[in-house]
Formats: C-alpha cells, structure tokens, sequence
C-alpha cells in the first residue's frame, strides 16, 4: 500500500510537524510507503493536492487538524472526480479534530491504524457556494454567533484552547442579532438569529456535539438553528452542547436537508470545517456518498 501523506506541520500549536518522524516510523514498521508532502505556507496543500498524481497512491492522508482536511478535500475535488479518487484518511494532530471523531479516529495511533487497516466506506460531503465558486466540506459550517467567537479567538491563539473561552465571553457581552431567510428544501424560515450550523457529522470544537443525530451517510444534513437567546440563557446552553441536550432548548431547531440557501442581514462570515472563509449568501447541497474516508 502507498499512501501520500499531506502534513501542515503547524497543526496543534506545530505538534504535527514534531510528531511526523514517529508517524513515518510507525507507517514503515507497518509495512506503508509513502511520500510526505509538507505545507510551508497558507494555501500551499490546495496546491500539493492540486498537482497531485492521484492514481500512483491507494489513499491520501492529511496529518494536522479539520483546516488541514478541508484544504485536503477541496484541493482534489476541485481539480479530480471524486470516483477516480482513493480514499482518504486523517491522523489528527489539530486543536479540535472534530470530523475524526465520526470515523472512530480519536488519536493519531488511531490514524495510523486506519491506513494500516484499509477499510474504507463512502461518506457524504456537502458543497456551499461563493459565486461563481463552490466549495466543500465534511464536518459542519456555521455562521453567526459561533463564527465570532472564532474570529475573536483567532486573535487570541497564544491561549490556546483558553482563546475560545475567551471568545464566547467576549462575543456574550457583544452579543448581537442578525436577521436571516432560511430555505430548507422549499420550506421558508425568517426572523433574528443567533447562530445556524449546518452539519454532515456530529462534532464541532473538538468534543461538542453539535448535531446529535448526524450521521456521515444518510445523504442529509443536520441544521441547527438558535433564535434570539438572551445573554444569559446562551451561556446557560452552550454547556449542553458537549451532551447534545442543547438541541432541547424552545430557541434551538433541528432540520434534516438535501439542500439549503441562507442570505443573512448583514452578510455573516462562515465557518467550513473551522476555517474562517466564505461569506453569505450561500447554497448548500448535501453529495450522497461522493467519497470514501479510511
């Protein structure tokens, strides 16, 4: 088996790139070839992939975090079909590493044993447009609220994961509204919100479970929508969010979609698989099965 290993060696505060010997030791001892490729600056695994000899590898394998995979994912279906691609695979070594968590990969051992087992199943990727452009993503994209707090934490990094604790509270006292029309397969929904995440897979921020009942192959996304929650029942709710209970609250909705166009007033930043990028309006589409994950 011969795999490309696509590494942003700047993933988990730069753990990626430390841990790379022992995750290329461990492929060899397994009897893996493969051929590292190594981002050296913001945008470059769009190219790596981009330039990539697909058919001479069995899979591809992005090691760094959700960003990294995304970069990954959009490089190749951008420039490939997605039939003629092998499957891919992650070794997580980002901050969150939600998506992994729905492949049953929890640790980067747990990466590397998914290579070495081969077993790959086909999963749905949704699309969302940036005219005249479409992108993709297999973990979640969100605006509103959560996308601040994203923004905000950014300008924290030093912090760590405590940069997002300071985020929430920040954007909390700053808490605004904004106004949406939302259509979910023909169905209109309107009115202020506070944040709408769309889901292929369960996880978001590491251990939150955003979307309880997502699942990675039902050719549906999960949409969940928080209306105008006061300051203090948001901090009151976003703790259920780790359990999935959140989805209980009166102000939080719960939609399964094949497609969903949002326009928001004013445009709200998204957040595809962690990445600050995009904006709305947007169109979303769920792709059945289009690819295959280790």
């Amino acid at each position: 088996m011969k795999v490309a290993l696509i590494v942003n060696p700047y993933a988990g505060g730069k753990k990626s790139g430390k841990l790379l010997p022992l995750i290329e030791k461990k492929l060899s001892l397994n009897r893996i070839d493969f051929h590292t490729y190594l981002s050296v600056y913001h945008g470059h695994i769009l190219k790596i992939t981009s330039e990539l000899k697909t058919k001479d590898y069995d899979a591809i394998v992005s090691i760094g975090g959700d960003g990294t995979n995304f970069s990954v994912l959009n490089g190749l279906l951008t420039n490939f079909k997605s039939k003629n691609l092998p499957p891919l695979g992650i070794i997580p070594i980002g901050s969150g590493n939600s998506f992994a968590k729905d492949l049953n990969i929890h640790h980067y051992e747990d990466g590397i044993r998914s290579i070495v087992e081969n077993n790959p199943r086909w999963i749905d990727v949704c699309s969302f447009t940036q005219a005249p452009k479409k992108f993709y993503f297999v973990n979640l994209t969100g605006l509103g609220f959560v996308t601040d707090v994203a923004e905000t934490a950014q300008k924290f990094k030093c912090f760590g994961d405590f940069s997002y604790i300071i985020g929430v509270f920040y954007r909390t006292v700053k808490l605004n509204f904004h106004y949406m029309e939302l259509e979910i397969d023909g169905k209109m929904i309107s009115g202020e919100n506070c944040f709408v995440e769309f889901c292929n897979s369960r996880y978001t921020g590491g251990n939150m479970m955003m979307a309880p009942d997502a699942k990675l192959d039902d050719g549906y996304m999960d949409i969940i929508i928080a209306g105008k929650l006061s300051r203090t029942s948001l901090l009151a709710t976003l703790p259920k969010i780790f359990k999935g209970t959140h989805i209980e609250h009166p102000l939080v909705s719960s939609f399964k979609a094949r497609k969903a166009t949002i326009k928001t007033w004013p445009a709200k930043t998204l957040l595809p698989d962690g990445e600050l990028f995009g904006i709305t309006p947007t169109t979303i589409n769920v792709h059945h099965k289009m690819i295959r994950y280790l």
